[in-house]
């Protein structure tokens, strides 16, 4: 085989890799609750420094946080001071800047390490809107025994008394839509899960409110 011809066998096996890299990283869209619910940790911090590590095929990035408030998580890991996630996006690698942002950053704990990608929930703190706010603080934990089924197309029911019907992929294209922004899932007093918005900090256990 020629020079000429091994280079390009190389870089065409370099595309194939590629391309298959960039779309190998699939999520199904999340409310809110669920992503609080389903992570180990979820703080509210400000990503002061990055290193890329030499861990796995194409490395693990390090970031390196200034811990803010934690939501969850205090019996697994009370104080985070470093978040990894895969150094590839096609690998689902998230991308954080450095000394620019606060975020939310949700995660889970392995071998004593917080580990985070792009099919967790990361966002920037001044994107949430108050209710989500509030939902971390108040609300979500409420819920995370109720669940929130996800309506792609029409006709679509709850099948159970602890369900939430979440339809924002009906009008928002998959995008997040005003239940994601606005609402919580919360079980009452009836035993039944429905979705919540209010102003006031709920009851510390349960919440006696119809469904808006």
């Amino acid at each position: 085989m020629s020079r000429w011809v091994l280079s390009l066998f190389v870089l065409l096996c370099s595309w194939r890799l590629s391309d298959l890299l960039v779309g190998a990283c699939t999520c199904v869209p999340v409310h809110p609750q669920d992503a609080f619910c389903n992570s180990d940790i979820v703080i509210r911090a400000k990503v002061v420094g990055k290193k890329l590590m030499k861990d796995g095929p194409f490395g693990t990035m390090r970031y390196t946080i200034k811990q803010m408030k934690m939501y969850r998580g205090f019996e697994k890991m009370p104080h985070v001071q470093y978040i990894y996630t895969e150094a590839s996006e096609g690998l689902c690698g998230v991308k954080l800047e450095v000394n620019k942002y606060q975020y939310l950053i949700t995660g889970r704990v392995y071998d004593g390490k917080v580990y985070t990608g792009l099919c967790n929930m990361n966002e920037k703190w001044d994107r949430l809107t108050l209710s989500q706010r509030k939902g971390l603080n108040h609300r979500y934990h409420l819920g995370c025994g109720c669940k929130i089924k996800p309506c792609y197309y029409l006709p679509c029911f709850v099948t159970s008394k602890n369900e939430c019907l979440w339809t924002d992929m009906l009008s928002s294209f998959g995008q997040p839509g005003y239940q994601s922004k606005h609402y919580a899932c919360i079980k009452q007093k009836e035993g039944y899960c429905s979705w919540y918005r209010g102003w006031a900090p709920p009851d510390k256990t349960i919440i006696n409110a119809t469904d808006p």
